[in-house]
């Protein structure tokens, strides 16, 4: 069965001593509004986690919304999150039917455009989750188009090539966890499909927050 990865949106009142557990499993978590302290490390707005162990999450003083990713075997269900003034939601998964072969790489990075900016039809050497920070964001492949404004998430496969246009009037960012072969570590994992399109000048701007190998099944 191909494994899973999931992407989840928890929001944490600011209480004194809530915080949430997690059992072990690869996952990378982004705070999207406020602070928490995850791993005995503190984070803010904007800062990202990346881990495989059994952790702790506790929101900050103003309480904390993040979006967590994980990968699981596809035998296994979600990962139950719970606490005193708590909110979780999945907001997608999906099955990882084109996982690289052999050892794998984590990569939580961000991507940006200017307005108007544009990523020129391309593909990547392995699936992803997408979520949109800001902007917003068309994404065209398989002959469709579809739409996205803050919030929304989408999956990308990998080997299906795909065009994205962001808005024309603000900036535009996106979060991404991508499964990708080990030997990408620190080296991009697109490619562009159309000969033309490799030489213009790209518009996106990229952060990597982790590149880590991936423990699955007990594998690392």
């Amino acid at each position: 069965m191909h494994p899973v990865l999931r992407l989840y949106e928890d929001v944490l009142s600011s209480a004194e001593n809530v915080e949430f557990r997690l059992a072990p499993r690869p996952r990378f978590i982004y705070v999207l509004h406020g602070t928490a302290t995850i791993d005995g490390k503190t984070l803010n707005e904007g800062e990202a986690w990346q881990g495989d162990g059994a952790i702790a999450v506790k929101p900050g003083a103003a309480g904390v919304t993040c979006w967590r990713w994980e990968l699981a075997r596809g035998d296994r269900g979600s990962a139950v999150a719970c606490a005193p003034g708590m909110v979780t939601r999945e907001k997608l998964s999906a099955y990882l039917e084109t996982a690289p072969k052999g050892d794998w790489l984590m990569r939580g990075d961000s991507v940006g455009f200017p307005p108007g900016g544009c990523a020129y039809t391309h593909t990547h050497q392995g699936p992803g989750i997408r979520c949109l920070v800001e902007g917003g964001i068309r994404i065209d492949t398989h002959g469709r188009s579809t739409s996205y404004g803050p919030g929304g998430a989408w999956y990308e496969s990998g080997p299906d090539a795909v065009f994205a246009q962001a808005a024309a009037d603000k900036p535009s960012r996106f979060i991404r966890v991508m499964i990708l072969p080990r030997e990408l570590t620190g080296k991009s994992s697109i490619a562009y499909v159309n000969e033309a399109d490799k030489a213009k000048p790209k518009t996106q701007q990229y952060k990597i927050f982790a590149d880590a190998p991936v423990a699955f099944d007990g594998k690392k």
